[in-house]
């Protein structure tokens, strides 16, 4: 048997409870007041005021775009594939914090042999805007010369509609973007024009100190995005990581260029396979939709527990009330990502507070029925309940914790609510109720 008596029930003369409960009731009032003030103020000084602390909506509440890229595996060995995949959600994970777009979701999806990345952007209603954050991200390669007798026989089978997909001039030399440790744009002393300096992680100056050993005296070629943008001829072994692009670009092409090669070079290709677009009036539908189902619900246990506790069920009532503008506090300071299975889960998790007022009014009544006082009452009924609500709460949060560690973004929204609010139920449905109920037997 588990019990929790707090120290503070022991210590604190009898007085203070009536100004601990007022303290709480004022509390509650402001804390109502602070998250419906921006809906309820006329005075807009105010309102904005307290509009400056904002929930964070996701995408289904808040609108946005939805995409999902198709990553090319050709590229990468079948023991790297999770690997690169882990780099290119990273990748575009900075690539579109770059452009301000706060929390963004990059998922990645198996589907047999196949490999998604879903990413939903919140708050990006321009679609062709959200392709440009991420579809702009370069592809950076570097290729070696294919032999004479390898490019023959490829530009053979390329008349005969064969290979038509491969280079017959260059090959992959597993020198990627991936290896990139940073670029800074430069200019030629002599001819003024704009040069690309690559810095290559430890990996990647190994395999370009390789690359250029192998090959002195022959062309490695700079691939960006699938097209050749410099071709130099390797005159000696470079061992310092170090590899300049040269061509023909703009000042303002070239800054642009280092801008997206250190926000991350694309590890493997990626295509656009599907979009859409959530328009803010379906997240607006939800979010009326969610708050009218939490209110009537709310309502309705309201009357139930007024009708059948009178009292007690006031006393529940109000500390469901600080529950409700408590938890909805931390949501906004943690902070939460709201979502439609998020609101689920916080409405759930109210349930699960009043659960608790219905087990300790039900166990005081039984210690009332047995003839003690309603201070003893109080005491035993709180001793009986605890144990009830401490296990089911407590297994309902791992039960949380599971679903947050294994769950996709959907569910991890409805986890992380569910068990903020369950947590937060323990402080108002035990400790606060237990307040309540010893200043009114005072």
């Amino acid at each position: 048997m588990i019990y929790c008596e707090y120290p503070i029930f022991r210590l604190m003369p009898k007085r203070k409870y009536y100004f601990l409960s007022a303290a709480f009731l004022l509390l509650t009032v402001f804390l109502l007041y602070f998250h419906l003030s921006p809906f309820l103020l006329k005075n807009q000084f105010l309102a904005g005021k307290f509009a400056k602390f904002p929930f964070k909506l996701g995408l289904d509440l808040q609108g946005g775009s939805h995409l999902i890229y198709q990553a090319d595996l050709s590229v990468v060995k079948g023991r790297e594939i999770d690997s690169a995949m882990s780099g290119l959600r990273d990748v575009i994970e900075r690539r579109v914090n770059l452009f301000g777009v706060r929390e963004p979701i990059v998922q990645v999806q198996k589907k047999d042999k196949e490999r998604r990345l879903i990413v939903e952007l919140a708050g990006v209603y321009n679609i062709d805007e959200a392709i440009k954050m991420i579809g702009e991200t370069p592809y950076l390669e570097f290729k070696t010369q294919r032999t004479e007798e390898e490019t023959k026989i490829i530009l053979e089978s390329q008349k005969q509609n064969q290979r038509l997909n491969e280079d017959p001039y260059f090959i992959s030399a597993a020198l990627t973007g991936r290896f990139l440790k940073k670029s800074t744009l430069q200019f030629d002393e002599t001819t003024f024009e704009p040069i690309i300096s690559l810095e290559f992680d430890e990996t990647g100056k190994e395999i370009f100190a390789k690359i250029t050993k192998e090959n002195v005296g022959k062309p490695v070629a700079i691939y960006l995005d699938g097209v050749p943008i410099s071709v130099p001829v390797v005159r000696e072994e470079i061992i310092g990581g170090k590899a300049q692009i040269t061509g023909k670009f703009t000042p303002k092409e070239a800054k642009l260029l280092v801008q997206r090669l250190n926000s991350g070079a694309l590890p493997i290709p990626i295509k656009l396979v599907s979009q859409e677009r959530v328009g803010p009036t379906l997240g607006q539908d939800s979010i009326n939709d969610s708050i009218k189902a939490g209110l009537i619900g709310l309502s309705l246990l309201s009357l139930y527990f007024l009708a059948y506790y009178r009292l007690l069920g006031l006393i529940a009532l109000f500390a469901l009330l600080f529950y409700f503008g408590f938890t909805l506090l931390l949501f906004k300071l943690i902070p939460v990502t709201l979502t439609l299975a998020g609101l689920i889960g916080f409405l759930m998790s109210l349930g699960m507070a009043l659960d608790a007022n219905v087990l300790i009014f039900e166990r005081t009544k039984e210690e009332l029925k047995a003839g003690k006082t309603k201070t003893i009452a109080v005491e035993d009924g709180f001793k009986r309940a605890w144990n009830a609500i401490f296990d089911s709460n407590l297994t309902t949060i791992f039960i949380g914790i599971v679903l947050f560690w294994l769950g996709t973004s959907a569910i991890k929204g409805f986890a992380l609510t569910l068990i903020i609010g369950v947590a937060t139920s323990m402080l108002s449905g035990v400790w606060l109720t237990k307040i309540y109920l010893r200043a009114l037997n005072r």
